[in-house]
């Protein structure tokens, strides 16, 4: 019931996760990213704990299929997870569980990887793929997103979609970008609006916060 996928930019270094679901508050469970680190999703019956244990995978150096590797051993849960990673260096890896027992599938391209489950068919998380790599010159907010779109457009879940979320990490410690859609009929449609929306205020959401000097002041 859930569609998403992890990507890098590789010209800025930035590292992301995107996702949509029938289910309510995808963007608190789901996606997790960390700066000059990578990007961990967790789905299926989901297990947000994974999400930072992941992370600290990847911040102590493992590669995203070593960090696979550590998530599945011991886990006696395991076989209800989905998991997708992205490692600093642009290397992916994903984790379909043996319980998993609808349609589900992962791809991998060029700095990202896309995953879905309980989903119309298994060419979706190739098309997200297709999608993100169709524009490296963008922002990789707008290619996360256009991945989505482009799940959806390619079959999308069984159930109608009502809530998604685009994550970026780049510089700071604090993202970049974090839009959620909680509760929607159209989740993608209002992710859209917001990033759009977004995108042109974002520069000065993160001066206000490193050199709130620097910014004129505001209109009397």
């Amino acid at each position: 019931m859930t569609f998403s996928l992890v990507g890098m930019c590789r010209r800025t270094g930035m590292f992301g996760a995107a996702v949509t679901t029938s289910n309510m508050n995808v963007g608190s469970r789901c996606p997790f990213a960390r700066t000059g680190v990578g990007a961990v999703l967790t789905q299926n019956r989901t297990d947000n704990r994974l999400g930072p244990q992941g992370l600290d995978l990847l911040s102590s150096g493992k590669s995203a299929p070593e960090v696979i590797e550590a998530l599945v051993k011991g886990n006696p849960s395991i076989g209800w997870r989905q998991l997708a990673v992205i490692d600093r260096h642009g290397a992916t890896s994903f984790y379909h569980g043996d319980l998993i027992t609808s349609i589900h599938a992962g791809a991998q391209g060029d700095g990202c990887c896309a995953i879905g489950n309980i989903i119309r068919n298994e060419a979706i998380p190739q098309r997200m793929v297709e999608a993100f790599e169709k524009s490296p010159q963008s922002h990789l907010a707008e290619r996360l997103i256009q991945g989505l779109e482009a799940g959806f457009a390619a079959g999308s879940e069984l159930k109608q979609i009502k809530s998604a979320a685009v994550l970026v990490v780049h510089e700071q410690s604090f993202p970049l970008v974090d839009l959620r859609v909680e509760f929607d009929r159209s989740p993608l449609t209002e992710l859209r609006f917001l990033w759009e929306t977004y995108q042109p205020q974002m520069d000065r959401f993160v001066t206000q916060v490193i050199d709130p000097d620097s910014l004129p002041p505001p209109p009397v």
